[in-house]
């Protein structure tokens, strides 16, 4: 178990490194990581986002 969040750790850190780098111009591959670390950010805070509004129960109507 400690050696998955490792893991995890290890990823989050490394596509951080990859999108500072990548604002200051990396290689393509950098961009691309960059890339997919902000999509995985995103895709997290809109899960956040729609759990902690069902778990108030309000709507967007």
């Amino acid at each position: 178990m400690i050696g998955l969040l490792l893991v995890v750790l290890a990823l989050a850190v490394g596509g951080c490194v990859c999108v500072v780098w990548a604002a200051r111009g990396g290689p393509r591959w950098v961009r691309a990581v960059s890339r997919l670390t902000l999509g995985a950010a995103g895709l997290l805070r809109d899960m956040d986002k729609n759990r902690s509004r069902n778990r108030s129960g309000g709507s967007d109507d």
